[in-house]
């Protein structure tokens, strides 16, 4: 059976970063009674959402923390909120150790610290975790890499495919299709799942 395009505003909703695609309020586990055990009134339910965003930051960071003692391992760690989600990220020291091969160990990371969040608060985290720079790195990569395509199918009017990637990289270059005004897919199955630049209609 052919697998149906997702279209880019459905694209890679999957367990290891449904971040790509914000939950809808009827969705959410924030928005369930049942997510916080039924206590409607609890001290996380009064908050504003930049204060829930900046609590999932703090205890990303004292997770992370305790784990860089335990490996004996330097790094400073750096929180923010950018958007709609709260960014962890460990500074001041290359540790390749904790990116792996293709951000494979930096990925499985941040699914253990959504996780520490998640044990918390009750709520599921889009917590993006980052470490010596990696992810920003990467990002300015495959925007050039997109931007490439991006007038390489403007020019001849046809689809290309770029190579399997990651959910975190198919969001960006997701996002940057559609910034320079063209759409995109994603298509395949993970962990070979990629994305397909399409020509204006």
């Amino acid at each position: 059976m052919t697998e149906s395009p997702v279209t880019e505003n459905e694209q890679d909703v999957t367990i290891q970063d449904e971040a790509e695609v914000p939950s809808s309020p009827e969705s959410s586990p924030e928005s369930s009674p049942e997510a916080s055990g039924g206590e409607e009134d609890s001290p996380r339910s009064r908050m504003t959402r930049a204060e829930r965003l900046e609590q999932e930051g703090e205890v990303a960071a004292d997770y992370l923390e305790e784990l860089l003692e335990i490996a004996d391992l330097d790094g400073d760690l750096d929180m923010d909120v950018e958007g709609d989600r709260a960014t962890v990220s460990i500074v001041g020291a290359d540790l390749p150790q904790l990116i792996g091969t293709d951000g494979e160990v930096l990925e499985a990371l941040q699914e253990l610290t959504r996780l520490a969040v998640y044990r918390e608060t009750g709520e599921r985290s889009r917590l993006m975790l980052d470490i010596s720079g990696h992810r920003a790195a990467r990002r300015q990569e495959l925007e050039e890499r997109a931007a490439a395509v991006i007038a390489q199918v403007k020019e001849s009017g046809q689809p290309v495919s770029l190579e399997p990637m990651s959910p975190f990289e198919r969001k960006v270059v997701h996002d940057a299709v559609a910034g320079a005004g063209l759409t995109s897919e994603s298509e395949g199955v993970e962990p070979r799942r990629y994305v397909v630049v399409l020509p204006p209609a």
